[in-house]
């Protein structure tokens, strides 16, 4: 049988915890990783209405966008909604996985999705993350350097943007003296040994670490590896929050507002004063992005589609970007749509264990905001 520890490794390859940003609470936030699973609920808010729906319909892990566990818990009373909803998961033994900014900063997530949506092309990442990546050198003897850069290729070191098996090597000598109790592959224990080697530097994503290391540990000849890790400011253009891209053909303002109204169903648009330029590059970002407004502008991008902004953040438009607003949950409401049809490509393939017709959508709008 499928365990829930399975599942959530294929979720985050999609979008690795490591993503997330700090503040945030992902991954597995109740329940038991080695448990047996039944069915997958996928919602964008797990609330006690979406455990009752797993319920009825024999899910035992849901699946959710937004963690119902935000801040810290202190008492489980049953005293407000957060409460409520863990106590009700725990007593029918459901667990509860969040994935929020780890799929924020996924390339493949939300974002991604309304780009999609809005059928833009030449996509970029609207804000890359800096900090995620690391570099790995490594110095391996001349007759074993293709092995070991292939095991690091492999496991997923020396990707650049869209460029694989990446790597920097030079020529040169290495020095050595193993004691007593070495056992040297190349030379002679308790004498100093000079050896033709290869400098070999890759580049990865932090998350990738553990991997690579033992990657290059098994393939590597030598019975103590020398090796060093140093992590980079560098900003990673697969990584990040929002999405820049252009549409096929530029629209007027009013036409793209419409646009934005038809194919995100929602019922209003907030938007920020008319530049009076087409709308042809577009920024998007699901959720809260104020903090992207700059960035939007810096993209040159003509207007700018997210959530939450609040009246003064119109004023930071200053006439060189269109703002948008079109709603929370109408921003991020295709993020379970995304969730569905990456687990049901990965786990006919992964887990045949697992009941057909397991991974459920679940129908329940679980927007608060209603509108008059």
């Amino acid at each position: 049988m499928t365990k829930i520890k399975q599942i959530t490794a294929l979720i985050e390859e999609l979008s690795p915890l490591q993503y997330a940003e700090d503040f945030d609470n992902v991954g597995l936030l109740v329940g038991n990783s080695e448990q047996e699973v039944t069915g997958i609920l996928v919602t964008l808010d797990c609330l006690e209405s979406t455990v009752e729906e797993a319920i009825v319909n024999k899910c035992n892990l849901i699946v959710a966008f937004h963690p119902i566990i935000f801040k810290g818990l202190k008492k489980l009373n049953g005293k407000n909604y957060v409460e409520r909803t863990v106590i009700k998961a725990i007593k029918n033994d459901i667990s509860i996985y969040a994935m929020h900014t780890a799929l924020d900063n996924s390339f493949e997530g939300v974002s991604a999705k309304m780009a999609e949506v809005l059928k833009l092309e030449s996509k970029k990442i609207l804000l890359p993350k800096k900090g995620f990546l690391r570099k790995l050198t490594t110095y391996v003897p001349e007759n074993a350097a293709d092995q070991v850069r292939d095991a690091l290729f492999r496991s997923g070191a020396g990707h650049i943007g869209n460029y694989s098996h990446c790597s920097f090597n030079m020529r040169g000598t290495g020095t050595y003296m193993g004691n007593e109790n070495s056992n040297p592959v190349i030379g002679h224990k308790e004498a100093v040994e000079s050896v033709s080697e290869n400098f070999i530097s890759v580049i990865f994503e932090k998350d990738k670490e553990s991997q690579i290391i033992q990657s290059l540990i098994s393939s590597h000849p030598y019975e103590e590896v020398a090796y060093d890790i140093v992590g980079l400011e560098n900003e990673h253009n697969r990584i990040g929050m929002g999405i820049v891209g252009e549409l096929s053909k530029e629209m007027k303002l009013n036409d793209f507002l419409m646009l934005l109204k038809k194919e995100f169903n929602t019922p209003v648009v907030r938007h920020s004063k008319d530049t009076g330029r087409a709308i042809r590059k577009v920024a998007v970002l699901g959720g809260s992005g104020s903090f992207a407004i700059e960035s939007a502008i810096h993209s040159n991008a003509d207007i700018y589609v997210t959530a939450d902004l609040k009246y003064h953040d119109f004023y930071r438009a200053e006439g060189k970007v269109v703002l948008a607003d079109i709603g929370h949950y109408e921003s991020e409401q295709f993020t379970k749509n995304i969730l569905v049809e990456y687990l049901t490509k990965k786990i006919t393939n992964f887990a045949p264990a697992l009941p057909e017709g397991r991974i459920i959508l679940s129908k329940i709008n679980t927007n608060p905001i209603n509108y008059f």
